[in-house]
This record gives structure tokens, sequence and C-alpha cells, in this order.
């Protein structure tokens, strides 16, 4: 069974780590994807830049400090309104 939500990414040594893609958001008119390890013990999420070429999307380390706060700001936005939603529908 595929899932469309995992990717594999190499790192600089050439190590592939599985991730899984748990949101993708707009910010500043750019496109970002929140990733999640799967075999992390921890749940520390990534952020990488979407980037579209000839149809292609690639990922992209966001290296701009301000650039990752905004999109970490939004994200965070993103779960408490995720959150509000599910206790209003309870």
């Amino acid at each position: 069974m595929e899932n469309d939500n995992i990717v594999t990414l190499l790192d600089e040594h050439g190590k592939e780590t599985e991730f899984e893609v748990i949101a993708t958001l707009e910010v500043n008119e750019a496109e970002y994807a929140i990733l999640l390890p799967l075999d992390a013990e921890d749940e520390e999420a990534f952020i990488f830049k979407m980037v579209e070429e000839d149809g292609k999307y690639t990922l992209e380390c966001v290296e701009n400090d301000e650039e990752f706060d905004a999109v970490a700001a939004a994200y965070e936005d993103l779960l408490e309104n995720e959150e509000y939603d599910e206790e209003e529908e309870e």
C-alpha cells in the first residue's frame, strides 16, 4: 500500500530518512511543508519550503530565521484553530 503523505529525504551524508507530511501551508505567497520523521522518538517537526519547477516540487531547508519564525507561527495558529474546531464539535 502506498502512502502519498510519506516522503524520503537524503541528508548531507546520504542517509535516507522517511517523513510524514503532516501539513502544508502558504505563508507570504510561498508554500511550506511540515514534516515529522517516522522514526522519531520525540515529536519534533521540520519545516521545508516547497519549490515548484517544471510541475514537480522539491523541498528546501528554511535557513532564514525570520522566514522560519513566520512559518512556525502560522503552523501554531493552524494547530490552535484545529483544536478549537474539535472542541466546538464535542
